[in-house]
């Protein structure tokens, strides 16, 4: 038995009942502390949930986000009116395989949560990179937190990895993507909270606030184009990449693609981060105003 436990990630696997279970505890829990033990509010929401339930058939989803803790995923999903637990529409995700996959309950549990395992600084074509570019294919729902890690600082959007560009670009069907950003999970779930650690439960009485932009285009032939003609002025080390068919892309031309594509992302994202902060900043003030 392998800790990556494909077959636990099939549908079909009994039936479908681990996974309607699991998906059914976690949205519990997720909207207890979204919505019990704090409160969330949500900007565009009906954007999301439009894009989950009701896309183009065949057509994939893919939504980025700012990672903020390792409660994110699920609880970003928690707010009201989401359908968090509905297996079939429920997102599969990125997780972290030293995290999520160190042994086997935990590999059976995110497995059965639609969670595929990513070997962090293993690259954009690790295998199971694949797996992700297969659930794209079905027009599936993906969620990547391109930043590629967790951070609780109130900063800009970091440069982003390059594996959500490449998924975007290799998927058969060029997906929807949908940034979003939210902060105030890093106060649910603080990474030093004591003596370095987490806290062993989700704090409370905390906000939390969710900002959901709109679905992003990308004309995928023209910036393939336009990256192969800037990549013959480029002269950097390869790393053994595949040629990219039908295109034909070499290693250059994706790092150039990848590059472009991952700009835009960032820049979405650090767009509504500017407004999400804008929304905080008015909302506290209008607070402040009630109070006196």
């Amino acid at each position: 038995m392998t800790r990556t436990m494909e077959w636990a990630a099939r549908g079909s696997h009994m039936r479908g009942i681990p996974r309607k279970m699991v998906i059914m505890a976690v949205g519990a829990f997720a909207k207890a502390v979204a919505n019990l033990l704090n409160t969330t509010t949500v900007h565009n929401a009906d954007t999301l949930i439009n894009l989950v339930r009701s896309r183009p058939l065949g057509v994939p989803l893919i939504t980025v986000s700012n990672h903020m803790s390792t409660l994110d995923d699920p609880v970003m999903w928690g707010f009201k009116g989401f359908p968090i637990f509905d297996s079939n529409l429920a997102r599969w995700a990125l997780a972290a395989e030293d995290i999520c996959f160190k042994n086997s309950l935990l590999s059976y549990f995110f497995r059965i949560g639609k969670c595929i395992p990513i070997t962090r600084g293993g690259g954009i074509y690790q295998k199971h990179m694949n797996e992700a570019l297969e659930r794209l294919s079905d027009g599936e729902w993906l969620h990547t937190f391109p930043e590629g890690k967790v951070s609780q600082e109130d900063a800009p959007i970091r440069r982003l990895k390059w594996g959500t560009a490449s998924l975007i670009v290799r998927s058969p069907v060029t997906p929807i993507v949908l940034p979003i950003v939210h902060h105030g999970f890093e106060e649910v779930m603080p990474e030093n909270f004591w003596f370095g650690r987490r806290p062993p439960f989700p704090l409370c009485n905390k906000s939390i606030n969710i900002v959901i932009g709109e679905p992003m285009e990308f004309n995928l032939p023209k910036m393939t184009q336009m990256a192969i003609s800037t990549s013959h002025n480029l002269h950097n080390p390869t790393r053994g990449w595949p040629i990219l068919s039908p295109s034909g892309l070499d290693e250059a031309a994706q790092r150039c693609l990848y590059t472009s594509i991952s700009d835009q992302i960032q820049t979405s994202m650090e767009s509504l981060r500017s407004s999400s902060k804008k929304l905080s900043e008015a909302k506290s003030l209008n607070s402040g105003q009630v109070e006196e």
